[in-house]
């Protein structure tokens, strides 16, 4: 079974940068699609960033492009989220997620099999 472990997060001052850690640890963890969402207080989740397992085709969420870059490392097991020009907003905790491939959304939470317990990101002025 795949399991997913987040660090990174942290306090950081608007315009500042973070770079988040997803590490994948059982079989076929590399090659599922993997994604990054975040819960916002008062919010419900939503869909940061994804990255494909074979084209490694990046999509963004409309708020974060131009900001965000996601990124795998597949020798590694690791995927990535740099986060740039960070605004308040950008505040919550930031989950990584895994699905299947060539199965469901990018962007729908429910389509993703695997979850990680998440690393929180707070965001001052």
């Amino acid at each position: 079974q795949v399991q997913l472990v987040e660090s990174g997060g942290g306090l950081v001052q608007a315009g500042g940068s973070l770079r988040l850690s997803c590490v994948a640890s059982g079989r076929l963890g590399s090659s599922y699609t993997m994604g990054w969402f975040r819960q916002i207080p008062g919010k419900e989740r939503e869909f940061v960033a994804a990255i494909t397992w074979s084209t490694e085709t990046t999509i963004y969420a409309d708020s974060v492009k131009g900001r965000f870059a996601i990124s795998r490392d597949n020798t590694k097991s690791t995927v990535y989220l740099q986060m740039n020009s960070l605004k308040r907003e950008d505040t919550g905790i930031y989950v990584c997620a895994g699905k299947v491939p060539f199965r469901g959304s990018y962007y729908v939470a429910q389509d993703y099999d695997v979850w990680g317990q998440g690393t929180r990101v707070t965001v001052s002025s």
